[in-house]
């Protein structure tokens, strides 16, 4: 059990939280490219554009200029893993993906592509694309993803008196000195295609209508983005927070996993859905509660604390209660 000391660094720790304040980026483009005007949602994981009887899915990720100089080949595979992840949140399938890279000439460019082209093999996602430039002086990595959805899962659909619910595949380490937690560089091919396509069945079966990938900000930054999407309130139990052995939990809170995603799911389908993860031998577990309000607080025994209230804070800068749904 957390202590009370314990829980006063975590939050500490989460209120000054870089993963989670560098979410505030997103309102400044929003803002310049009047995003918040348009037909299709700001704030989720893939612009979701309507098509026929479901979605098309479109979603970039670019990488920190340190994570591709350390770890290239790492960077080049995460780049079509997390772009999958974000497809897999909003309950769709990957078709393709494209990259963008630059390098200094075809040393600094190689692992990059090697690792782009693992990934891509391994989840059996073509790329088929791109942008290239060899003649600058650093390494940097851009990958974009197209998919489709038949039910969304979205960011703006977490109700009060639903459950939060956590799911991260444990089976995995850091891949240091990141707090990157990869789950799946090891694993068969076959268990991380399947795995993905649990989100887009959970999200067909009318399981539930909210999810968010598990990104730089953690279970933490995480629940903000949702909520503020959502206009709710989240209370998280810290003491219901799965943590893989021999993590602390202020290191798993500050954690981007391979696999990880928050679902905001109805008290009477919580039960299916977690029974859908752990047939799989993945780690789920209803973590908190959504509640009418506008903030997003943990707790631990008699210990209570508000993150943020995006009332009066908001992260990603959303007018609260004007969020647009696709």
């Amino acid at each position: 059990m957390i202590t009370h000391p314990e829980f006063e660094v975590i939050v500490s720790a989460l209120r000054k939280s870089a993963g989670i304040s560098a979410k505030r980026d997103i309102a400044f483009a929003a803002d310049r490219l009047s995003l918040t005007d348009g037909a299709v949602a700001v704030g989720d994981d893939c612009a979701a554009i309507p098509d026929g009887d479901g979605h098309l899915l479109f979603a970039i990720e670019g990488f920190m200029n340190e994570f591709v100089a350390a770890d290239p080949w790492f960077a080049g595979w995460c780049g079509v893993m997390v772009n999958l992840s974000d497809i897999a949140a909003m309950g769709g399938r990957p078709i393709a993906v494209v990259d963008a890279v630059w390098a200094k000439g075809e040393e600094g460019a190689d692992p990059i592509l090697s690792g782009l082209k693992a990934a891509s093999s391994t989840f059996a996602v073509p790329i088929v694309g791109g942008h290239t430039n060899l003649k600058t002086d650093r390494g940097q990595l851009s990958v974009a993803v197209l998919g489709r959805a038949k039910s969304l899962l979205t960011s703006f659909d977490a109700a009060p008196g639903d459950w939060l619910i956590a799911v991260v595949d444990h089976r995995g380490a850091y891949r240091e000195p990141f707090n990157n937690w990869q789950a799946a560089l090891d694993a068969p091919p076959e268990r991380l295609r399947g795995d993905l396509d649990l989100l887009p069945q959970i999200a067909e079966a009318g399981l539930c209508r909210a999810a968010k990938d598990i990104s730089q900000g953690g279970i933490v930054g995480t629940a903000i983005m949702l909520a503020e999407c959502s206009c709710v309130s989240i209370d998280i139990d810290l003491n219901r927070i799965p943590i893989p052995y021999g993590v602390s939990l202020e290191r798993w809170l500050a954690t981007f996993p391979s696999y990880g995603y928050l679902l905001s799911v109805a008290n009477d389908k919580a039960q299916a859905v977690l029974d859908i993860f752990a047939a799989r031998g993945l780690t789920a577990a209803v973590i908190g509660a959504v509640e009418a309000g506008c903030s997003v607080s943990v707790r631990a025994g008699q210990s209570h604390a508000v993150i943020r209230n995006f009332r009066d804070e908001p992260l990603m800068q959303l007018q609260f209660g004007g969020a647009k749904k696709a």
